[in-house]
């Protein structure tokens, strides 16, 4: 399995999305698909995916520490 970390390829905004697609092995698509729809339901989705995009580090930051 992937690391946990934001790509700098293939991201539309922060990267939140493609990161959690990587590390499941699932389609990027359909972790944005359940992001938006999530969004309609009640609860801090929102606030979420703004302290992973502050949290996770991007993937050239990860490679520089390694």
């Amino acid at each position: 399995m992937a690391s946990l970390v934001r790509p700098t390829h293939g991201r539309m905004i922060g990267g939140v999305c493609a990161a959690l697609a990587r590390r499941f092995g699932v389609s990027t698509t359909t972790v944005r698909i359940a992001f938006v729809a999530s969004c309609v339901l009640p609860g801090p989705q929102f606030l979420l995916y703004l302290a992973l995009w502050a949290l996770l580090p991007s993937e050239k930051r990860a490679r520089q520490a390694w």
